[in-house]
């Protein structure tokens, strides 16, 4: 069936609350269907005990559902933008990441942190971020970024089921996107990515809304005689090494592509594996596109200059296929 990306993660929490009892949702006005609407109607069915509007408090939402979820529930929690979850880090990557280890495997944080990230209808500085690559860093955290609907209901089904907190960052940018979605059995895969063309010149890996800009890039870059390989990553802890490897080794050349500040982005992971593993293979240096080391700007035409763009793709894979690595 086809769905809206927003209406597909609606569609994976309904399912798993009336499939699991211990599943239920926390967070700031979802008694009103949630900032985006990503709520809508599931009070009606599921009543305020499991559909639970929570004071303005990060810190306090988090840290109750990570101890809810310590004593057996699994709590999805709604962060409403992933730059608001800043203030409950503490509770997130110090205690929920932590626990499992530190107690020895005597209990587990099955929480899931939903936290709609990148640019969105000039929402400045402090709505706009693209924060994966930090949670990446934090050992025992999973780190989700569908950019289809389908992924958004398999991948937050698989969350939920998830023994071990996920961090799952959806784009604001695709609320609306539709696409084809999977049956209440479609349950996702961390650490499995999917190509989305296949192509044997250059490798393009992307993750979240730079997918869709990678594969408009790809597709004119078949009419430039070049064929790209466009790889979505799905996730980015576990990130599907594998995958991008394999078709690295066939092509010779990556170019990644990623919304957030291209400086310590998780595109760095990504560049790093390859020069280590394929250095050998290369024809041309590996080659990042990412955002510029600077705050967002509410102003459209300011916000519009550090969104990497389908034509700086383009320019890009195109340079790589011209290169050529130095002996």
């Amino acid at each position: 069936m086809t769905m809206t990306y927003l209406e597909a993660g609606k569609v994976a929490l309904a399912e798993e609350m009336r499939r699991d009892p211990a599943v239920w949702a926390v967070g700031e006005d979802l008694g009103r269907g949630g900032v985006f609407g990503q709520y809508r109607g599931l009070s009606e069915e599921f009543g305020s005990e499991r559909i639970s509007d929570a004071p303005i408090s990060e810190a306090c939402i988090m840290g109750a559902a990570v101890g809810a979820a310590m004593m057996g529930t699994r709590p999805v929690v709604e962060m409403r933008f992933s730059d608001f979850a800043l203030c409950a880090v503490d509770e997130l990557v110090n205690q929920a990441a932590k626990a499992r280890y530190m107690f020895g495997g005597q209990t587990r944080v099955p929480l899931v942190v939903r936290e709609p990230i990148g640019m969105w209808r000039s929402s400045a500085a402090q709505h706009s971020q693209s924060l994966e690559a930090w949670y990446a860093h934090i050992p025992g955290l999973v780190v989700a970024t569908p950019s289809t609907p389908g992924d958004v209901k398999s991948l937050l089904k698989a969350a939920i089921r998830c023994d071990d907190p996920v961090v799952f960052m959806e784009h604001k940018a695709l609320w609306q996107l539709e696409g084809e979605v999977g049956d209440a059995d479609d349950v996702g895969t961390f650490g499995k990515a999917r190509t989305v063309r296949a192509g044997g010149d250059v490798t393009i890996v992307a993750w979240s809304a730079a997918v869709h800009d990678a594969t408009a890039a790809a597709q004119t870059l078949a009419g430039q005689g070049v064929e790209a390989d466009v790889i979505d990553l799905r996730t980015i802890w576990p990130w599907d090494r594998e995958a991008v490897l394999a078709s690295v080794e066939r092509t010779g050349r990556l170019l990644v592509v990623q919304e957030a500040v291209n400086v310590a982005g998780f595109g760095a992971e990504i560049a790093a594996t390859v020069a280590e593993h394929l250095h050998h293979r290369l024809k041309a240096p590996v080659r990042r596109l990412g955002a510029p080391r600077v705050p967002i700007s509410y102003a459209p035409p300011l916000e519009a200059k550090v969104r990497v763009t389908r034509d700086q793709i383009v320019a890009a894979a195109a340079d790589l296929v011209a290169a050529r690595q130095p002996a």
